[in-house]
């Protein structure tokens, strides 16, 4: 089944590149900014290569140490619980403790979490998991808020110059997870540790960016406000604004239907004998194909809104959803993780695009993680009591599709209530900070 993965992959990569846009204006030249640029970088990506490398083979590797696909699911739920609860308070965490310092410690945690895979002993990688939840957390937080803080605040570049950054960042991640994928492959079959070698080999990037981070960075800090109070008013500021609830409810349940997914895609591919390692490469890279199309589609000629880009991935959500609950062949199931993922590309930056364009009114965006939080955990404490048969698979895969088109229909009340809103819209000055991605 090497032909089918790799197809695709060679096939989606191509894609991406007719898909991606000119820039719509030239790159800053400034030899500060690309200087400061350069040290941002050289501390993130590696921590990007490190996340990624630790995906494909996990599943793989905990049943290599004869667990149970209960057990599985509850190492599984570890770390997803601790991603999720700590997602609530990870933002005043980063701010308080300095945005530096939750760098560091973000790649402290994943090493640990790393070493702790070349465990047999359950609680020993259930610690594993909590810690890769929580570094995790740290990882799409702190780094981001780090940079933000020191482009505006400490060197006042010009806001315009934000997007060049963040652009390279997602062009570069999209790379990193596709040669993540043929990596974890490629060492699994050729080092005698089999799945953990990924484990050990994400290792020396997560060195390299702590220990660069520690030395060339300045520290900063956020605004200190007591936790209670913060997430006082994320809650009021939901309850307030409807479209920040409809937005909120579409935001909780996908990304609970991807918790899913994130435990159930190996069994669904391993069982046609497709190579993860491989399959990995290939979905990220259909990821990237649709954040492509996302940005080709809010900034080209057709300028289509977030607003109504969002909707359509969910659409597309449900789709994939459908297609895995039934009883496919092996290239079925496989182009149908592939719309999936294509659909994921293109929902993420549409709801950072209107996540952040909310929050610059205030809290009310901020508070969509108390209806993540419920529903995650949820999802969390449900997972070892999922069937762990193919027909009882596809079945919770069903139920996932059901769930996509609740959020389909709440993608659909959020573009009723914000016609003519000006704010959500992508105008002249294209896309900014962060609305490629997360």
């Amino acid at each position: 089944m090497f032909l089918l993965p790799c197809s695709a992959l060679a096939l989606l990569l191509l894609t991406c590149l007719a898909l991606e846009p000119a820039p719509r204006r030239p790159p800053p030249s400034n030899p500060a900014f690309r200087g400061f640029q350069r040290r941002f970088l050289l501390g993130y990506l590696p921590a990007l290569a490190a996340d990624w490398l630790q995906g494909p083979l996990l599943f793989q590797l905990l049943h290599s140490r004869g667990f149970l696909r209960s057990q599985i699911a509850a190492l599984y739920s570890c770390g997803f619980a601790s991603n999720v609860a700590f997602g609530l308070v990870s933002g005043l965490f980063v701010d308080r403790l300095g945005r530096k310092k939750s760098c560091v410690l973000s790649s402290g945690l994943c090493s640990v979490s790393c070493l702790l895979q070349l465990s047999h002993d359950f609680l020993a990688l259930a610690a594993a998991r909590v810690l890769a939840g929580l570094g995790t957390s740290l990882l799409f937080s702190a780094f981001e808020c780090w940079y933000l803080h020191e482009h505006l605040e400490r060197h006042d570049f010009p806001a315009e110059w934000i997007p060049d950054t963040f652009s390279r960042v997602a062009l570069w991640n999209s790379g990193l997870a596709v040669a993540a994928g043929l990596l974890a492959w490629l060492l699994a079959e050729v080092l005698p540790l089999g799945p953990a070698a990924p484990f050990l080999a994400a290792l020396p990037f997560l060195a390299l960016s702590g220990i660069f981070a520690g030395k060339n960075w300045d520290e900063n800090y956020g605004k200190s406000r007591p936790c209670g109070k913060a997430c006082g008013e994320g809650l009021r500021g939901l309850m307030s604004e409807p479209r920040a609830l409809l937005l909120g409810l579409v935001q909780a349940l996908v990304e609970s239907i991807l918790l899913i997914f994130a435990f159930l895609w190996t069994p669904v591919l391993e069982a046609h004998g497709i190579p993860l390692g491989i399959a990995f490469s290939a979905f990220t890279a259909a990821g990237a194909a649709g954040s492509a199309l996302f940005r080709r589609g809010a900034t080209g000629r057709l300028r289509l809104q977030p607003l109504r880009l969002l909707p359509g991935s969910v659409l597309l959500l449900a789709l994939a959803l459908v297609l895995l609950a039934l009883p496919l062949d092996a290239a079925g199931d496989f182009l149908a993780v592939l719309l999936l993922q294509l659909s994921c590309g293109i929902y993420f930056p549409a709801m950072a695009f209107l996540r952040r364009r909310l929050e610059r009114g205030g809290d009310a965006a901020g508070g969509a993680r108390w209806l993540r939080l419920p529903l995650g955990l949820a999802v969390a404490l449900a997972l070892p009591a999922l069937p762990g048969d193919p027909a009882g698979t596809r079945a919770v895969l069903g139920a996932a599709a059901l769930a996509a088109l609740v959020a389909l229909g709440a993608a659909g009340g959020a573009l009723g209530t914000s016609r003519g809103d000006e704010g959500l819209r992508v105008g002249d000055e294209g896309l900014l900070e962060g609305d490629t991605g997360e």
